[in-house]
């Protein structure tokens, strides 16, 4: 990889309240194939870019945690954030059968050239080529994983050589950059909502390993400005109806009504910009919003929460709906 330098966080991530001698680590070139692609219209919460760039400028012997609702932003805020510091990511995405050997690597048959016959090779995962070349490894859906296996990344976290006993006993140490950032919709402790299907209880200990940051649903007033980038064509008004409705739902989803979660589903960031790219889309149809909406969220709903979240979109658009 290439030397490391240091970013303007004002310039960087678009955020002028904050002075310009703040700085982030990150590297010089911005052309290695693993920096994540990013997002013009992206906005950053200042509370969470600030507690990402800490750990990246210090982590301290731990990993990161970033847990929060479905939907909230959780990698997408990590990748965008590693995308602008020029820093290589590897990304994989945690599941009830995933083993240990799927973060380190196996021994695959390999040919180098189409039509040459296949030899024998170890092939690196990601967390083995993250120790080695300073990338940040990124697991979602983290709770996923089974904690017997999730639990084989302590050593490692605690800053310890990998050992690839597959491997003839190579070792790979830590790179100074080398960093492990987590998501899940829970903190490890479960899912004591219902909501998030598979999620698993993990090891206490592995967790101690953690610093832990929360990422909730964008505020409105951030949600305005995605949209507003975004589909700029789209009347303000109805952007705001689409945010209010956003909103509305997910109070919904999370029981903050004083009930248990009244709906199995919610609207996400990424589904209210896809709702809203829709309505442009298909604004000569009928109805184009209920049209969008259905395409974007409405049509894996249940019945009756279909008919539950129409009633919310008609009480805040009123005459607009239809």
């Amino acid at each position: 990889m290439s030397q490391y330098t240091q970013f303007s966080v004002s310039k960087v991530f678009g955020m002028p309240s904050i002075p310009e001698k703040v700085t982030a680590i990150g590297y010089a070139d911005g052309s290695h194939p693993f920096i994540p692609a990013t997002d013009s219209n992206y906005v950053f919460r200042k509370e969470f870019l600030r507690e990402v760039l800490a750990y990246l400028k210090e982590p301290g012997g731990d990993a990161l945690f970033v847990t929060g609702p479905t939907g909230s932003g959780k990698t997408s805020g990590i990748t965008e954030i590693a995308g602008r510091l020029n820093w290589p990511v590897q990304q994989i995405t945690a599941h009830g059968r995933m083993e240990l050997t799927d973060l380190i690597g196996h021994h695959a048959l390999v040919a180098e050239k189409p039509g040459q016959p296949p030899v024998m090779k170890f092939m690196y995962g990601p967390l083995a080529v993250a120790m080695r070349e300073g990338h940040l490894l990124l697991i979602n859906e983290v709770d996923l994983a089974d904690p017997a296996e999730l639990a084989g990344l302590n050593d490692v976290l605690e800053g310890r050589p990998l050992v690839i006993a597959q491997n003839g006993g190579e070792i790979i140490k830590p790179h100074p950059m080398f960093r492990v950032v987590v998501t899940g919709n829970s903190t490890g402790s479960g899912d004591a909502s219902g909501l998030y299907q598979g999620v698993m209880m993990q090891n206490l200990a592995a967790m101690d390993r953690y610093r832990f940051t929360k990422v909730g649903y964008a505020d409105e007033e951030a949600e305005l400005s995605i949209l507003g980038r975004v589909t700029p064509k789209l009347p303000e008004n109805v952007r705001k109806g689409m945010v209010r409705i956003a909103n509305q739902v997910r109070k919904l989803f999370l029981g903050e009504n004083g009930e248990d979660g009244q709906l199995s589903i919610t609207m996400s960031t990424r589904t209210l910009v896809r709702w809203a790219k829709l309505s442009l889309a298909f604004r000569g149809a009928p109805n184009a919003l209920e049209y969008a909406l259905d395409q974007a969220l409405l049509i894996r709903a249940a019945k009756e929460e279909r008919e539950a979240i129409l009633r919310v979109a008609k009480d805040v658009f009123g005459d607009q709906w239809r």
